[in-house]
């Protein structure tokens, strides 16, 4: 058995067969993006959708968020991030990510690949985390529980604002940390 074979078979192992769509009350979608050079910057997207398809033999994870949606601390910050200088979404009013394959390496991790597309571009990235499924929660569901990160260059998004610092460096890293933490449930029949 080649590695790709066992990544895949072991994936498929730890996916339960099924089509799962996520708890919106108890999932998140957000991003961290370094800023001034010396903190980290955090924001939300409110609006979001996720589903995990594993009935065909395959598993997929197919995700969007509404770039209109963000969460930060001050309103007219959160305009500009919605504007043509950042996302423009309303030319551009979904982020989508979906995967190509799910795997799972030798310490049990999650590697999710698949295309982000940020307005208007699409580009291959890796994502990493973990995958639980329990068999019964506290009302007897099933519930699945992915955690992804992965980080990006902006620019290759076309998220190209920066601001020069009058002693050297930028307001805004290049480098965005994507994070989601999904809490799915059987989709209903």
């Amino acid at each position: 058995m080649t590695t790709a074979t066992a990544t895949t078979t072991q994936a498929q192992n730890l996916i339960p067969a099924g089509s799962w769509v996520v708890d919106q009350v108890h999932s998140t979608v957000g991003f961290e993006v370094k800023h001034m050079v010396v903190s980290t910057f955090r924001g939300d997207f409110k609006q979001f959708d996720a589903e995990l398809d594993s009935t065909n033999g395959t598993a997929r994870l197919v995700g969007t968020a509404r770039p209109a949606s963000i969460e930060v601390r001050d309103e007219n910050l959160a305009a500009h991030l919605a504007s043509a200088e950042f996302f423009d979404a309303a030319s551009h009013p979904e982020i989508r990510f979906e995967s190509t394959a799910l795997r799972v390496d030798a310490g049990g991790n999650l590697i999710a690949d698949g295309e982000l597309t940020v307005k208007g571009h699409t580009e291959a990235v890796e994502a990493h985390g973990r995958l639980q499924h329990i068999a019964a929660d506290i009302s007897g569901s099933e519930r699945v529980g992915i955690t992804l990160e992965t980080k990006v260059d902006r620019r290759a998004f076309g998220l190209d604002w920066n601001a020069q610092l009058p002693k050297g460096g930028y307001a805004l890293g290049n480098d965005v940390t994507l994070k989601v933490a999904l809490e799915l449930v059987p989709r209903a029949s």
